[in-house]
């Protein structure tokens, strides 16, 4: 089992940064700015549904997860806390988060269901996350040019969302959930956030009055569809979450290990969830 380390981030996010920050492509700033806006709804959700799953289980189970889940809340809480600094910026820019809305709305739905089914879109989420997270990390020339602390941000978010990959997956698996749910909400949640994720990041064009310029389409064709490109690229793993016999650990975390070993310089361990980042994740 992974020891999930909360770290403080060392990049200042009270300054302002430039409207086309990531290396200045209109296309890629739209899309990790859509990513951004999903944030601090989506991580708490996350907190939610896996500490709510967490108390229907046996004392004996309880005990066996509790560092990890402890962890995972308190990463968690930290990736909402520095979104919603970032997002306070694009908000300045006059860009609209939808994103949350629509998100919220479709949610309200389950607040009387089985604490199995918010878990199992959690786990959903949370493989999908995984799988952008090591994208990124083994193309991180997507982010360059890039300010150079928004870079950091997303390369240790991505590092740290390897690092949690299987917690809700095992909580949920320790609840009892079943496969045939899992991947309904799987099948859901591909529907939904890759829905909401174009919205969202067509609207962010639309904004800055980028959408209609062909250097924006070549980007996300690049970004997208080309060799080794997000959505050509994650065949394969997205796939795998449909076999009976998946778990998360399967999937490669030493780029996410590589990456916290060579920059320790850009961030503080503070332990497993911070009296700090456990009061967030409450709030």
């Amino acid at each position: 089992m992974t020891e999930l380390v909360v770290r403080r981030l060392l990049i200042d996010l009270q300054s302002p940064f430039a409207r086309n920050w990531c290396g200045g492509d209109a296309f890629s700033t739209a899309f990790f700015n859509a990513l951004s806006m999903s944030f601090p709804f989506g991580e708490q959700f996350f907190i939610d549904a896996v500490r709510d799953a967490m108390a229907t289980l046996p004392p004996e189970a309880q005990e066996k997860y509790r560092a990890e889940v402890r962890g995972f809340i308190g990463q968690e809480a930290t990736h909402r806390r520095i979104h919603s600094l970032f997002n306070q910026h694009l908000e300045s820019q006059g860009l609209v988060d939808g994103w949350t809305a629509r998100a919220s709305k479709r949610l309200t739905l389950m607040e009387d269901a089985d604490p199995r089914h918010a878990l199992a879109l959690t786990a959903a989420t949370e493989h999908f996350t995984a799988m952008f997270a090591e994208w990124l990390l083994a193309h991180p020339k997507i982010l360059d040019g890039a300010e150079p602390r928004l870079r950091t941000m997303w390369l240790w978010h991505s590092a740290e969302e390897l690092e949690h990959k299987s917690v809700a997956f095992d909580i949920y698996k320790a609840a009892g959930g079943s496969d045939e749910w899992r991947n309904r909400w799987f099948r859901r949640v591909t529907m939904m956030f890759l829905g909401d994720l174009l919205h969202q990041t067509v609207d962010n064009l639309r904004h800055e009055k980028q959408l209609w310029k062909w250097s924006t389409w070549r980007s996300a064709a690049r970004i997208l569809l080309g060799r080794g490109g997000l959505l050509r690229g994650n065949v394969a793993g997205w796939r795998s979450y449909l076999r009976s016999d998946f778990h998360p650990a399967e999937q490669d975390s030493s780029l996410s290990e590589r990456w916290l070993t060579e920059n320790r310089e850009q961030y503080v361990p503070v332990g497993g969830a911070a009296p700090q980042e456990a009061a967030l994740a409450a709030s």
